[in-house]
């Protein structure tokens, strides 16, 4: 099995892995996801590449990406896990990717689906919440 792996520059110890994955602009999306770089994650997308948030319309551009992450993104912290790559018809690449994904007051398992280019930008990617309705509805913040 293949992995992607990064090491913490810092601390020396491993930030995660994702198994089956090594392309290098997916593992770099959750790194650069994960330590609040949020331009150097919009700047993986094409151009017009676009994001499909959950519960959100897509967000096109890497312009508008940034500014989405920075707002909505803060304080998430993701846990990929596994994932499986395959090349499409047209030379792009899809790759999916399950994990989790936490903040300040809840946890909950996502699929990550990546439509990479031939130069491996993304073009695509939509953020799946893996949960049942009863699930969503316990997430609530009460205000």
């Amino acid at each position: 099995m293949t992995f992607a792996e990064f090491i913490s520059p810092v601390e020396g110890k491993t930030e995660f892995e994702i198994e089956g994955i090594t392309e290098t602009s997916v593992v770099r999306y959750f790194q650069t996801l994960n330590s609040g770089e949020f331009e150097v994650t919009a700047a993986l997308f094409t151009k017009d590449g676009v994001m499909h948030p959950p519960f959100e319309s897509d967000i096109l551009g890497t312009d508008a990406i940034a500014a989405y992450l920075k707002q909505e993104a803060k304080n998430i912290k993701t846990y990929p896990k596994a994932g499986i790559a395959e090349t499409l018809e047209n030379g792009n690449i899809q790759i999916q990717v399950t994990g989790k994904a936490q903040n300040s007051w809840c946890s909950v398992n996502i699929l990550w689906l990546f439509i990479l280019n031939q130069q491996s930008q993304i073009l695509y990617t939509r953020i799946k919440l893996l949960a049942s309705p009863q699930e969503l509805l316990s997430l609530r913040r009460e205000n």
